[in-house]
């Protein structure tokens, strides 16, 4: 089952128009575009991740 990338709803394939559609929210896209939000989603939220443990890395050290 693929998760909808915009709303988090389930996804299902569409054979005439060949695209997974949403039943939530009723975005279509091609499986290429469901991989290419998630990998871009992946890495801003690793780059976030790591931004994050670097702030508080530095506020530990600043406390000492």
């Amino acid at each position: 089952m693929l998760v909808c990338p915009e709303c988090g709803g389930e996804m299902f394939y569409q054979r005439s128009i060949r695209r997974y559609v949403c039943k939530s929210c009723g975005i279509s896209l091609t499986r290429d575009e469901i991989d290419e939000i998630k990998a871009k989603y992946k890495v801003e939220n690793e780059n976030e991740k790591e931004k994050i443990r670097k702030e508080y890395i530095k506020w530990w050290t600043a406390k000492k």
